[in-house]
């Protein structure tokens, strides 16, 4: 004989709360391996992006020589040679281009994102300098007039550059405002 009757509403709700929970904390589960991410795994993503580099050099017939590592919890992979120039462009759009279709090729290989950082000729380190100055310039200003001061649109890079200089300064906040790649940072008193 077959149950037909309908169960009640209170039962219902019951299970239907159970299987929620289930859900959750089987998603929460899936979430906290997801992110949890080993040296092992950076380092095996800082070798899959130098042999996506290493064949962007050979079709492009560049000389270069890559390091691949791991630093401050990112792969990195850093190409150092002359002639390279061409491969980082007008304030590094093409360096920038370059690393998101090398996180591409670390994606089609692990199946996961990375934040995998990509530097050319040493660009990325003159770079952060150059910010580090334009940071504690906008400070300054910011300090002595008491104006919020507004940065030329930046690439995410330059912008957590930026930050990084403005939140180590007391008295002083940053954020960031716009939409890519018109976004930029503003640097305000603190509240």
């Amino acid at each position: 004989m077959t149950d037909t009757s309908t169960p009640s509403a209170e039962q219902s709700t019951e299970e239907t709360a159970s299987a929620t929970a289930a859900e959750s904390a089987g998603t929460e589960e899936t979430k906290k391996s997801e992110t949890v991410t080993t040296d092992s795994d950076l380092f095996r993503q800082s070798e899959i992006a130098a042999d996506y580099v290493e064949g962007l050099l050979d079709i492009l017939d560049y000389d270069g020589d890559i390091d691949e590592l791991v630093s401050a919890g990112r792969p990195m992979v850093e190409v150092v040679g002359g002639r390279l120039q061409p491969l980082v462009g007008q304030r590094g759009a093409t360096l920038e281009a370059l690393q998101e279709l090398t996180r591409l090729a670390i994606f089609r290989a692990t199946g996961s994102p990375s934040r995998l950082l990509l530097d050319i000729g040493g660009y990325r380190a003159t770079r952060r300098k150059e910010l580090t100055a334009v940071a504690r310039n906008a400070v300054e200003k910011v300090k002595e007039h008491g104006d919020a001061v507004r940065l030329e649109p930046m690439s995410a890079f330059e912008r957590k550059c930026v930050h990084d200089v403005v939140n180590a300064i007391s008295g002083v906040q940053s954020e960031s405002e716009g939409v890519e790649p018109s976004r930029r940072i503003v640097v305000r008193p603190a509240d």
